[in-house]
C-alpha cells in the first residue's frame, strides 16, 4: 500500500519540488525559488509525495480583507493523474480555504490545460472569466464553485 503525504513547504528542497510542479504543469510561466518563497508568505502551499515520489502540489490563495473567496488551486503531474491524487489535493485545499473564513472557491486553470479543466468541471466549477496575462498567448481561465 502505497503512502500518500502532504508537506508544507519549509527548505529548499521542498520548496523545489512545489516549483517542480507548477513549471511542469505551467510551462510559459515560470516561478523562480523566490517568488515560490514570496508566494509562500501570502498563500498556503503544499506539496505531495506517494512514498517518496513527488506527484504534486497546492496553492491555497486566502480570502482578502474585503472578500470571501479563496482560491484552490491542485495540481498533479501527469504520470501520476487519474489515481484519485488531485482528490486529496484539492479536498485538503477546500478544507484549508473554508478554515480561512472562505464563502466563495474558485480555481484557475490554463485553458491548454485539459486535464484541469475536465477535473474543475468535474468537481462542479463553472467558467466565469478567460483572459490572458500580459506577453502571454494561451489564455487562463477563472472558474467558481457552483
Amino acid at each position: 500500500m502505497s503512502d500518500l503525504r502532504f508537506q508544507q513547504p519549509h527548505d529548499d528542497a521542498t520548496l523545489r519540488d512545489w516549483q517542480y510542479v507548477h513549471n511542469v504543469i505551467i510551462p510559459m510561466h515560470l516561478l523562480s525559488l523566490d517568488e515560490i518563497r514570496e508566494r509562500a508568505q501570502r498563500h498556503h502551499l503544499e506539496v505531495a509525495y506517494l512514498d517518496d515520489v513527488l506527484v504534486g502540489c497546492s496553492t491555497v490563495r486566502p480570502p482578502s480583507d474585503d472578500a470571501s473567496t479563496a482560491t484552490v488551486i491542485a495540481r498533479v503531474l501527469p504520470p501520476h493523474r487519474g489515481q484519485g491524487l488531485g482528490e486529496k489535493l484539492y479536498a485538503r485545499g477546500l478544507d484549508r480555504a473554508r478554515e480561512l473564513g472562505a464563502e466563495v472557491i474558485e480555481t484557475v486553470v490554463l485553458s491548454s490545460n485539459e486535464d484541469g479543466l475536465r477535473f474543475a468541471r468535474k468537481h462542479g466549477f463553472a467558467e466565469i472569466e478567460r483572459y490572458l496575462l500580459p506577453g502571454e498567448t494561451i489564455p487562463w481561465i477563472d472558474l467558481r464553485l457552483s
